[in-house]
């Protein structure tokens, strides 16, 4: 047990969060971090029209909606442009390359032109349209790049420092929109039923119970690591975006929802994520009452956060991160919680949603009951949150124990009143 966790702390973790440091992979996960507050806003739309469903006479919020979230393929191009840019120490191209990327991603979206009108098909520019804004993006980065580096005029000082700038942000967005317009245009192709065929298999093993549960699974065993879960967004967000859209598109067609692996469900239902990442909550109650005094100390300072399933400072500070008392209760809570959901989901016993509701820091089971819409999601949260309780209980005493005996002065004696 030793040489592994050695191996964990030494050689995995290290590796791990230097792949994931990389500018090209950091910048798709801080996209999403750039146009949160474009989801959020669109979520809470998704939030009133539930009031709104039964109160007919409040106004129709629908467009605000629509020109938040439904942008997500255009706004994730630009997090993206904008974010490689950063990253790679081409902050003079940030805001350039971002709105490049807009454009771009609009163009290559296969617009069609009838008596002056441009005709978008706007699931393409939505939640479904991510992977290619993310392609958008990705594209006007390794453009902006490349001429970033042959430092044009970087020497010449007869010309003025504007012209140079004019001239050295004018050539890669004319060479983007030139590509472009050969690919769309003059060659007539369409990239998106391509990258349709291509992710498909990917969003189909999503929806299987071993995806479901390695959706939930995988963050968690790299936060034991100290790898942060947001560093997933790039590979998850696209995912639940598509899935979460094609529900809504299912509802409102009259049929019904069948996508599970959505962030309403593993995120914002906060089922899997009591707490945060690893169901930490549980781990949160038992330190408010353990016998060692810094552990019911940092259970009480941590206690708040949980509630929000904000875990970083128990995560780090406990710490659970390559504690071998702490990392395994965080796995088996990652691998057992899943499964019942999906089960719970595939039998019925919980509508699969179909509403678009992305504040995560909502506490249970209060999100829970806004997610699925029914009260029934308040059992299902009652029989996980005993469930992670059980799980945490025996790795908790034996943490508790091995503090004590390391710090016999810590013990905390009751006495009589």
């Amino acid at each position: 047990m030793k040489k592994f966790m050695d191996w964990l702390q030494n050689s995995f973790a290290p590796r791990t969060t230097k792949f994931f440091a990389r500018p090209w992979i950091a910048a798709v996960g801080s996209s999403f971090q750039v146009i949160l507050p474009f989801i959020l806003t669109g979520s809470l739309i998704y939030v009133y029209a539930v009031f709104r469903s039964y109160i007919p006479s409040l106004p129709s919020l629908d467009y605000v909606e629509y020109f938040t979230f439904r942008m997500m393929g255009p706004l994730v191009a630009f997090g993206v442009a904008s974010q490689v840019m950063e990253k790679l120490g081409h902050p003079e191209y940030k805001i350039t390359a971002g709105l490049s990327a807009i454009f771009f991603n609009i163009m290559i979206s296969k617009p069609v032109l009838e008596d002056g009108i441009w005709l978008i098909n706007q699931s393409r520019l939505g939640p479904t349209g991510v992977i290619l804004g993310m392609l958008a993006g990705i594209f006007v980065a390794i453009v902006f790049r490349l001429i970033g580096k042959l430092h044009l005029f970087e020497n010449n000082t007869s010309i003025p420092t504007f012209v140079v700038n004019w001239i050295t942000n004018i050539i890669p967005i004319f060479l983007v929109f030139l590509f472009g317009q050969i690919v769309v245009f003059t060659l007539n192709i369409d990239i998106w039923p391509y990258i349709m065929a291509l992710f498909s298999p990917i969003q189909n093993f999503a929806e299987s119970l071993p995806g479901f549960v390695l959706l939930a699974f995988v963050p968690a065993f790299f936060y034991s690591l100290g790898v942060s879960p947001w560093v997933w967004n790039s590979i998850r967000s696209p995912i639940y975006a598509v899935l979460m859209d094609a529900n809504i598109a299912a509802v409102a067609a009259g049929l019904a929802a069948t996508n599970i692996s959505t962030s309403e469900v593993m995120v914002t239902s906060a089922l899997l994520t009591l707490g945060g990442t690893g169901c930490t909550l549980a781990l949160n109650i038992w330190m408010l009452m353990s016998k060692a005094k810094s552990i019911r100390t940092l259970g009480r300072v941590c206690i708040g956060p949980s509630l929000f399933n904000i875990n970083e400072p128990i995560v780090y500070g406990a710490p659970c991160v390559f504690n071998p008392f702490l990392m395994v209760p965080m796995w088996i809570c990652s691998l057992v919680g899943p499964i019942i959901l999906w089960c719970t989901l595939k039998l019925g016993i919980l509508p699969i949603p179909a509403l678009n509701v992305r504040v995560g820091q909502i506490p249970a089971p209060i999100s829970s009951v806004l997610v699925f819409g029914t009260l029934t999601a308040v059992i299902v949260w009652a029989v996980l949150m005993i469930l992670y309780l059980a799980i945490y209980y025996p790795f908790f005493k034996v943490w508790e124990k091995q503090t004590l005996a390391d710090h016999p002065e810590e013990l905390i004696v009751k006495t009589k009143e």
